[in-house]
């Protein structure tokens, strides 16, 4: 036997016994080991398989540049991320914008505020669409990583991503949304335009949010893999597959907000299901990317 059909082999043994991708737990202990890691194959990796929890942190501060992939560096270089962290959080103390009492998103937000020269003269002034955006990836976030200082580290460059990797994409999300939710089920999406529900959906929720405050933060994180290893357009298919999955509920509401609000309020445990069955929507109209360790 090869050894790649002996690797198909003990891959269809694990799944059959309930210990699917063992395997690529193993594959990715691997390409974490390399001296020098290869952001490319770790990319790879995110996209075709769920990131197992122990290394998410790792390889999501390594693809959005917050580690270099020389390892012998990692240890250093987030000394002086915890510097600055702790640098900016003494500023804001100083001119009292946060306290010991300010939720930690909040201090996220307004440490995010400061460096990125955008902090209001007041803590009273209201919040700007990018900040309330800012603050439901951060509350997410917290959910997903321990570390306070990982925690604020990967939702600034998480959301830096969404502004400049994906700022031309994420407009045409919802465009994209309806041509697969037609190739999907065209008589759903022709419901959505007879109750004028199509331009109203909450498009800000799934697209510009990620889904943060949508998904609970386990199945969150998965869809989250995809878009921090390079595919924004694994939102598009999360989407569709919510429509197709409440479909009935959503053909029996007739009007766009009683539609809109039900879609911004999803039962919560069908969730798992609905993002592995995105993820599998989203291989089968756009490839799956070849992997190898």
């Amino acid at each position: 036997m090869t050894e790649d059909s002996q690797r198909n082999f003990r891959s269809v043994y694990y799944e059959k016994v309930g210990f699917r991708g063992v395997e690529e737990k193993k594959s990715l202990e691997i390409l974490l080991k390399d001296d020098r890691l290869d952001t490319e194959k770790l990319c790879t990796f995110s996209q075709r398989f769920p990131l197992p929890s122990m290394y998410r942190a790792l390889v999501w501060k390594v693809l959005l540049g917050i580690l270099p992939p020389h390892h012998e560096s990692h240890a250093k270089v987030m000394m002086y991320r915890k510097e600055q962290y702790l640098d900016v959080l003494h500023a804001l103390k100083v001119v009292r914008f946060v306290s010991d009492a300010t939720p930690q998103a909040e201090v996220y937000l307004r440490m995010y505020q400061l460096e990125s020269g955008k902090l209001p003269r007041s803590p009273s002034f209201p919040l700007e669409p990018e900040d309330e955006v800012f603050l439901a990836i951060a509350k997410a976030m917290e959910e997903m990583v321990e570390d306070s200082v990982d925690c604020y580290w990967i939702t600034r460059r998480f959301v830096n991503q969404l502004n400049t990797k994906y700022r031309d994409s994420l407009p045409q999300l919802p465009k994209a949304f309806e041509q697969y939710l037609n190739l999907e089920d065209g008589r759903l999406l022709t419901h959505l335009k007879m109750c004028s529900a199509a331009p109203k959906l909450p498009y800000d929720l799934w697209f510009k949010r990620c889904f943060a405050g949508c998904l609970p933060e386990s199945s969150l994180q998965r869809v989250w893999d995809k878009v921090v290893s390079g595919s924004c357009k694994i939102l598009v298919f999360v989407a569709v597959e919510i429509l197709l999955t409440f479909k009935i509920k959503v053909m029996a509401l007739n009007s766009a907000e009683k539609i809109t609000k039900f879609l911004e309020n999803i039962p919560q445990d069908s969730s798992d299901a609905i993002v592995s069955k995105a993820i599998d929507l989203w291989h089968k109209h756009c490839g799956t990317p070849v992997h190898s360790s």
